[in-house]
């Protein structure tokens, strides 16, 4: 190896960076590297060690989103929401919505028409959460979906005293509430969950409730229902909106 002089070029940190990160979004984008998306998420997301706010991301996210593969384009858009909301959360700014409004346009763009013709119950759920989250008028869309896909949720009673954690289950297993996981056991005391009447949603639930009826997920939007209406603590009894805790437990 040429041994390094003080007039040898040496490369700075953020040029080492956007390196990194050209070299991960390209490799994202040619599909069948999961490696590099579970590299972003790591790298933008969960420790920080690339700038999010860097010229390359939401850019580049917004090309992938764009483009004519469903699957780059789902990971685009969900990284891209994820991003966008945990910049509003950390910074308790929308700087980044702002700066990059352009591209958080056609990212909703993409996530419309995609949504639209995704026919997969839970692809199609994921992409209702990242447009909800490019939307980025709530930060809890990932606990609300989640439920939807899971088919369950574990909130907290909201008794000021914390009587008692609890599972909302919606779907194949039933719709009710028990005050532990149902799926480790039978004989579990239950009661019905309350969903709430499409005719009364307002708001969000109104708003996601037609949405995805036009879109042609009836599963989906029933499920929905029951996630704005009412669940019942199995300690005591007290009837409480799922959404609420939903919030609550997310805050």
């Amino acid at each position: 190896m040429p041994e390094m002089t003080t007039s040898s070029p040496v490369p700075r940190a953020d040029d080492a960076d956007s390196d990194r990160l050209r070299a991960l979004l390209d490799n994202a984008a040619k599909g069948g590297d999961g490696q590099a998306w579970s590299d972003l998420w790591t790298e933008l997301y969960h420790n920080g060690s690339l700038d999010v706010a860097h010229p390359l991301v939401l850019p580049t996210l917004a090309d992938m989103a764009e483009a004519d593969k469903a699957d780059i384009a789902a990971s685009a858009l969900h990284l891209a929401g994820a991003l966008l909301v945990q910049a509003d959360q950390r910074y308790e700014t929308r700087n980044l919505r702002h700066q990059y409004a352009p591209e958080v346009t056609r990212l909703l763009g993409a996530a419309s028409r995609w949504r639209q013709v995704t026919a997969d119950r839970n692809d199609y759920c994921y992409l209702v959460e990242a447009a909800l989250n490019l939307e980025g008028d709530i930060h809890w869309a990932e606990d609300l979906i989640w439920g939807v896909v899971s088919e369950e949720y574990e909130l907290e009673c909201p008794d000021p005293d914390g009587c008692a954690s609890l599972w909302v289950i919606i779907g194949e297993r039933g719709f009710f509430s028990a005050a532990e996981d149902y799926a480790l056991s039978d004989d579990i005391e239950t009661f019905p969950l309350h969903p709430a009447d499409p005719r009364a949603l307002e708001g969000l639930g109104r708003r996601l409730y037609d949405l995805v009826l036009a879109d042609g997920h009836e599963e989906v939007a029933r499920a929905l229902t029951y996630a704005f209406g009412e669940a019942t603590c199995p300690e005591c009894e007290q009837r409480f909106s799922v959404v609420g805790q939903i919030v609550a437990c997310s805050s």
